[in-house]
């Protein structure tokens, strides 16, 4: 069956990160997603980004190409890149020269700052842009430096995420008038949307801002990791009474607890508690405790034991197409399932197919691959 998106045609400018990511998705659900690649841009079967997707490789510094992109683009319903600001333009490729070629084309643009602003023009990273949106500052240890979430956040929550969100969007719209649009994706914007509770409950006077100190920062003895006598660590996140009822019946402290639970003033002490109790058992011994219990309470496992957990092999979340590991589509569709994972696809090896699909005649198409 075909994938949500058949019959979409995507085309994605090669970069780094969250817009690949976005592409991999996109393709997963059955879009056509063509990647302009660099020419002689190197081949790494492990880029799982890449998977499902066809390629282009073209030198976007001649004139030929970047008209044959043209043409392709013309043919495609969005394009997606993760430049700075000005580049695309530089390059003959900016929205007013993709809208004369497309006027209905979907225009994804995605950056860490926006495309404009005081910080528009400079580079940045997932933690700078965490950094001033006041996120970075409430992850980590008290009385220690802020920890970087990995680049999960901003780059993928914030970015990838809310760039699939804009784009979709835009396609909707596009269906009631006919044109399309630019859409202006930041992560500086848009990873601050994702702390719509944490601002709820500050402004109750429920969240402060000394970290590790909070209901879910670590600070709650109830949501948060110990480690077990095997020098491995168990998650607890039974945050409703009746989940850290269970929690205190299946560990066996001190029941009383249950009445205290949201005690602040106990927090400190229930930490050391916890902690002793949680040393006197394995990792495995405590999962084998609560196996099927409502405590909320599982296991700390590594990347590589993940696809090993019997939820995770029952759900079938992982594969290894080409020995490579990869995490399967997600969601799930009832009617039209998304496609199985492939290898990530060679920079250039659909160049021809693509561009005599677009309309590019045999013999221009001959001579842009013969000077490659």
């Amino acid at each position: 069956m075909p994938g949500p998106l058949e019959g979409l045609k995507v085309i994605e400018m090669a970069g780094l990160g969250p817009c690949p990511l976005a592409g991999q998705l996109l393709a997963d659900m059955g879009a056509d997603v063509i990647v302009v690649d660099r020419n002689g841009a190197k081949h790494d079967p492990a880029d799982i980004n890449r998977r499902s997707k066809r390629s282009i490789a073209l030198d976007l510094k001649q004139p030929a190409s970047v008209a044959a992109l043209l043409k392709v683009i013309g043919t495609a319903d969005i394009l997606i890149e993760g430049f700075r600001p000005g580049v695309m333009e530089r390059l003959g490729l900016g929205p007013k020269e993709c809208h004369e070629h497309n006027p209905g084309l979907i225009y994804g643009r995605m950056t860490g700052w926006g495309q404009d602003g005081p910080l528009a023009p400079t580079a940045g990273h997932d933690i700078n842009y965490l950094a001033i949106t006041g996120l970075l500052a409430a992850i980590g240890l008290k009385d220690q430096p802020p920890i970087p979430p990995l680049n999960l956040a901003a780059d993928y929550a914030g970015g990838t995420m809310f760039l699939l969100f804009g784009v979709l969007a835009a396609l909707h719209e596009r269906g009631r008038s006919g044109k399309g649009q630019v859409i202006d994706v930041a992560m500086s914007d848009c990873a601050p949307l994702l702390a719509g509770l944490i601002q709820t409950m500050a402004h109750h006077g429920q969240w402060t801002e000394a970290r590790q100190s909070n209901l879910l920062d670590g600070g709650a003895p109830f949501y948060r990791c110990y480690e077990t006598a095997d020098g491995k660590h168990m998650s607890l996140g039974a945050l409703e009474p009746q989940f850290f009822a269970e929690f205190v019946r299946i560990a066996g402290v001190d029941a009383e607890d249950c009445a205290s639970q949201y005690d602040r003033a106990t927090w400190s002490e229930k930490h050391a508690r916890y902690a002793a109790v949680f040393k006197t058992k394995t990792r495995d011994e405590w999962t084998a405790l609560f196996e099927g219990s409502d405590a909320c309470v599982a296991p700390v496992l590594t990347a590589s034991e993940a696809p090993d957990h019997p939820h995770n092999k029952a759900r079938q979340v992982f594969d290894r197409p080409g020995g490579v590991l990869q995490v399967n589509p997600s969601p799930r569709f009832s009617r039209t399932p998304a496609r199985a994972p492939e290898a990530a696809i060679a920079p250039g090896a659909d160049t021809a197919e693509v561009l005599k699909e677009a309309g590019l005649p045999a013999g221009d198409v001959s001579a842009l691959l013969g000077g490659e």
